[in-house]
């Protein structure tokens, strides 16, 4: 079968590899989509700095280089190994990607989305979504309802990002929420606020094209570099500052600025992944009694509330999501570095 092999930093093929089968407890699945993710990024051109280290067996997995990429992806399954009883050939799944070791700290408390030494199918397993066919544990399949297509259900996997980040926030209905970065996890947060019933956000985004596209969708958006943000958030809240804002740029500007715009007791939640330090007082915490937290990939539950969302009708994919073909991912993860588009989707058969 066709897959997208990655052999080295920069080193990504399309090649032909061998068709795997299921074990015990395991199903193949025909990929459908993939989506190309900012991890994927970091891992083509600086896998260290990713953090992921190649070198060694994966803790959990055993896989080593080369690795076939996609961890957000959907497809239908084909072929059920021994003892799979709770899913069916033909069924439409996304998967939940994550490896964790069941016993680290975090995994003691339920937190396998911070394993410590967690892992993904797709960057870390012996497969992926960026090809013909799968296998993977049956146990971390999610199956799509009839009215939620196959190219919607690869987008359940970074949607999920966004979800448990606004789960992070403590947010109620009727609230108020600045987020910064309109980035497909920027645009997912947006999505999952407006479907706990929060429609006075803010967008935040420095490029005109994001802008627009997040804009065509409905939000509300501002440019912090010609525009004064904070006049805007004064606007959206009456003078009271934002109950949370989500970093969903990785910028360290972006913190500061959502710091400055919340209202006290509010909550900063940081989603994105930042590429060096950055400087705030602590004592703007002191003062109003503000929060950051992290919030870091998801948990099952979380797939299962976006997919019910999907099926209701909250997400819409007009303007932002595109698909390649498989021979055309390379030249899509140079696009997506260039800073074009916004969410691409492979084909992956």
């Amino acid at each position: 079968m066709k897959a997208a092999v990655f052999h080295a930093q920069e080193d990504l093929r399309v090649e032909e590899v061998e068709e795997p089968s299921p074990g015990p407890g395991q199903v193949k699945l025909r990929n459908a989509f993939a989506g190309i993710c900012g991890s994927d990024l970091h891992v083509y051109y600086s896998p260290e700095a990713a953090g992921l280290d190649f070198d060694h067996p994966h803790p959990v997995t055993g896989s080593t280089l080369p690795q076939i990429l996609g961890h957000e992806f959907s497809g239908t399954v084909v072929e059920l190994g021994e003892g799979v009883t709770d899913v069916k050939v033909g069924d439409r799944v996304a998967v939940w990607p994550i490896y964790y070791c069941g016993e680290c700290p975090a995994c003691r408390k339920g937190m396998f989305n911070a394993c410590q030494k967690i892992g993904f199918h797709g960057l870390s397993s012996h497969g992926g979504g960026m090809a013909a066919f799968t296998t993977v544990d049956a146990a971390k399949l999610h199956v799509l309802p009839d009215n939620v297509d196959l190219r919607m259900g690869a987008l359940v996997e970074p949607m999920s990002v966004a979800w448990h980040a606004v789960s992070r926030a403590n947010l109620e209905a009727g609230q108020t929420a600045l987020i910064a970065g309109a980035g497909p996890i920027g645009i997912g947060v947006w999505f999952a606020l407006k479907a706990r019933g929060i429609d006075k956000v803010l967008v935040s985004e420095p490029s005109a094209d994001r802008r627009a596209i997040i804009s065509a969708l409905g939000a509300t958006v501002v440019d912090p570099v010609n525009e004064d943000l904070a006049a805007a958030v004064t606007d959206l809240t009456g003078g009271t500052g934002v109950d949370a804002a989500f970093d969903a740029a990785g910028a360290g500007p972006a913190i500061t600025s959502a710091l400055a715009n919340l209202t006290p007791g509010g909550r900063v939640v940081v989603v994105a992944i930042h590429e060096r330090p950055m400087e705030f007082l602590p004592t703007q915490l002191v003062m109003a009694e503000t929060e950051i937290a992290g919030a870091l990939a998801y948990l099952p539950e979380d797939f299962d509330a976006v997919i019910a969302a999907m099926a209701a009708g909250v997400y819409d994919t007009t303007g932002w999501v595109q698909e390649v073909p498989l021979d055309g991912v390379v030249d899509a993860i140079h696009a997506l570095r260039g800073g074009a588009g916004a969410k691409i989707l492979v084909q992956a058969d």
